[in-house]
């Protein structure tokens, strides 16, 4: 279970803060709010109640706090009490977070008021207690009982944090020119106080600069498995052995969050007049950022029906107890009871038995099913310990991974896994990944890739589809010139793209978005950061070194740039040349073709039309395909040339798109249509008509062809069986 946290925000809303300085394009105070909204959202995206924040205001033009009778805590206002925050908490402390009119106000009571608000919600439980003061420290302060501060920020464990608009950071190399002599004095001043109650007194520019880093989830680890690793059947014979073990994650899948649906809530339906207030429609987005409470999320309702020739619309509803399971066999149903079921249950116990060992160099990687897990030792158990570093120093100096037989919980599954040993100075366990069963286990067979087997069995080193000698040389030596781990000037390798800076960037660019949504429903999502991007691209230096190498493998391997797909009329194009410059027609002194025949409909109809110069020629071809469609449908036997028609209007369809002549198409469908319902065409044949339809082979709409003058609902309506 998560620690229980309360953190206190004090915001400096005064007038100064509504200020821009070091050339920022933003005001002081939406710069640090950057910072406080980030940490407020992450809190909020937790959903955890134990995880709760409050927010005081800081020389705000009101004063509202617990000890307003004492002018040394005027101008500070609570807004918002320690507590879980949610979506309209949010929206809520946006409006009340803008520049004052004053700069009247002291960070230090504020300090003080944030203390009470800690010791007022935790009493003496025990919490994770933070106070972040975000401040440009141009106020007054009050030096007085910093001692007493120190030391009651100590003794209740609350981590300090102060972040200051252009504070001097000599670690993070920030130095404010010609500083105004109080805020150097403040700024001096709270920086001894952070000191010394052991807390973070830094500048704002380097909390701001590292909100693009995505911050790691810090997940308590929780064991999945805890059970005994045995050799042998413990209850027949005494030799067994038997280790008492806990199994962990040691990788584990992150998910980014997943979308919910939400409706209008039914009850808020009953308290009007009106039945359109009963609508479950989703809402639009402006509905979700003024009243969420208005929402409720959406509940699957499942109902069963099986029919009935003699109930009210040839349906009755059952219930789902009434319902028998049934697995499907071929197109059949076939039912087995629950008392048959349950004898193709394996009745498992939970364990882990070892059932043989393997040589590590026999052992692939790609074997691995899963993410890895460790095994250790039961905790506080000392024998277990032993037993368990026996068992992998022997695998270690063995060069051996053990298989095991798995089962997590009583009556699951048994599942095989790797047991692999891992040690470290201060720290053995074994690695476990899952292993594939037969079931599995798929082969593939590939050609080989440095050698071509010719039909009679003949085999080839040299042909046109392997690489020679001079290729894998220029392929060796750009691969090489690509290297990601560079030497530094002691000869130790360092890695270009050290794998601790690569986050998931599906993860972090949705939550940052979610969080950005929350705060800003009305503004564009912002770009991705760059730390995201950072590994999407090699590095530029890297590019530049491995070009020449590049540019000697594409001359090496003689690659052409294919050429791009043309759009536009396909009549008024020219026809595509090849890549080798030959004009084969030309060489064949080929005549252009006027005529199909039915041997050779469709490759003779698209070659017309690639030769057709005007619309007439289109017209032409489109007449004469359709008349050898009729002979076919007129002289077939039952549904022999059904397949032939098919594909010769599904060609001509798609041809008459891409020339964008629809209308040539719609007119002959039409005509075919009415020949066939009334049977013209050689008696019934409906069928054909039914799978024309199947296959879609309708009226062109608009949606498909700009040029045609049919609906989609005309099409729709078209495709009827009448």
């Amino acid at each position: 279970m998560a620690d229980k946290e309360a953190s206190v925000y004090i915001v400096d809303v005064g007038s100064s803060m509504g200020e821009r300085h070091g050339g920022r394009s933003v005001t002081d105070l939406e710069w640090g709010m950057q910072y406080v909204w980030d940490r407020i959202t992450a809190t909020v995206a937790t959903g955890r109640k134990t995880a709760n924040l409050g927010v005081l205001g800081l020389r705000t033009d009101d004063t509202s706090n617990e000890l307003s009778d004492d002018v040394h805590f005027s101008n500070i206002s609570v807004l918002s009490n320690i507590k879980q925050f949610l979506m309209s908490d949010l929206r809520k402390l946006g409006d009340d977070i803008k520049p004052s009119s004053t700069d009247k106000g002291d960070a230090i009571s504020a300090i003080i008021l944030a203390i009470q608000m800690i010791i007022t919600h935790c009493k003496k439980l025990k919490y994770k207690r933070k106070i972040v003061l975000v401040t440009n420290g141009r106020g007054r302060m009050n030096r007085e009982n910093l001692e007493e501060i120190t030391q009651k920020i100590k003794e209740d464990n609350i981590e300090l944090v102060i972040l200051g608009t252009d504070f001097d950071d000599s670690e993070y190399g920030f130095k404010e020119e010609d500083k105004d002599p109080r805020k150097a004095e403040n700024e001096s001043m709270l920086r001894s106080l952070a000191e010394d109650c052991d807390g973070v007194c830094g500048t704002l520019e380097q909390a701001v600069s590292e909100l693009e880093i995505p911050r790691v989830k810090n997940v308590r680890v929780m064991a999945n498995f805890k059970g005994f690793l045995q050799l042998g059947d413990s209850e027949e014979y005494d030799s067994a052995v038997r280790i008492p073990v806990e199994r962990y994650y040691r990788t584990y899948l992150a998910k980014p969050p997943s979308a919910s649906s939400f409706v209008l809530r039914s009850d808020l339906g009953s308290q009007h007049d009106e039945p359109e207030s009963r609508t479950t429609a989703a809402p639009s987005s402006d509905t979700l950022g003024v009243d969420e409470s208005s929402l409720t999320s959406v509940r699957p309702l499942r109902t069963y029906h099986v029919a009935d020739e003699d109930a009210p619309g040839k349906k009755v509803d059952i219930e789902r107890e009434n319902l028998a399971k049934g697995y499907e066999y071929g197109r059949t149903a076939v039912h087995i009871s629950e008392t048959d079921e349950n004898i193709t249950i394996l009745e498992t116990f939970a364990g882990m038995d070892l059932i043989g060992f393997i040589q590590s160099d026999q052992y692939e990687r790609y074997m691995h099913m899963s993410t890895s897990n460790i095994i250790i030792a039961q905790r506080a158990n000392d024998k277990a310990d032993l037993a368990l570093s026996s068992f992998i120093h022997s695998l270690f100096e063995l060069e051996c991974y053990a298989v095991a037989r798995l089962v997590l919980k009583e009556n699951k599954p048994p599942i095989l896994v790797l047991l692999a040993p891992s040690i470290e100075p201060d720290f053995e366990c074994l690695l476990e990944v899952q292993l594939p069963l037969a079931e599995d286990y798929r082969a593939y067979r590939f050609p080989p890739l440095d050698k071509v087997v010719t039909v009679s069995g003949k085999v080839v080193t040299q042909h046109r589809n392997l690489p020679n000698d001079d290729l894998l040389d220029a392929m060796d030596k750009y691969v090489d010139s690509m290297e990601l781990v560079t030497i530094d000037e002691d000869g130790e390798p360092v890695e270009t793209f050290p794998i601790d800076d690569s986050y998931s960037p599906l993860v972090h660019r949705i939550d940052a978005a979610i969080r950005s949504r929350a705060t800003n429903p009305h503004e564009p999502i912002p770009a991705p950061s760059k730390q995201l991007l950072k590994f999407s691209q090699p590095p530029e230096s890297l590019v530049e070194k491995s070009q020449n190498h590049l540019n000697k493998l594409v001359e090496i391997a003689d690659v052409k740039k294919v050429p791009p797909k043309i759009k536009g009329r396909k009549r008024t194009r020219e026809t595509e040349k090849p890549l080798s410059g030959l004009d084969v027609d030309a060489l064949l002194h080929q005549e252009k073709r006027t005529k199909i025949t039915p041997n050779n409909a469709i490759p003779e109809f698209k070659q017309i039309l690639t030769q057709a110069e005007d619309l007439d020629t289109i017209r032409e071809a489109a007449k004469q395909l359709t008349m050898i469609i009729e002979d076919q449908i007129r002289h077939s036997l039952g549904d022999a040339n059904y397949d032939r028609v098919n594909e010769g209007l599904g060609v001509m369809r798609d041809e008459l798109i891409a020339y964008e002549e629809p209308t040539l198409y719609n007119e002959f469908i039409q005509q075919l249509k009415g020949k066939i319902l009334k049977e013209e065409l050689g008696g019934d044949r409906r069928e054909l008509w039914w799978l024309l339809r199947k296959n879609k082979l309708g009226l062109i709409d608009q949606r498909e062809s700009d040029q045609s003058k049919v609906t989609s609902a005309e099409a729709k309506e078209f495709m009827s069986a009448n």
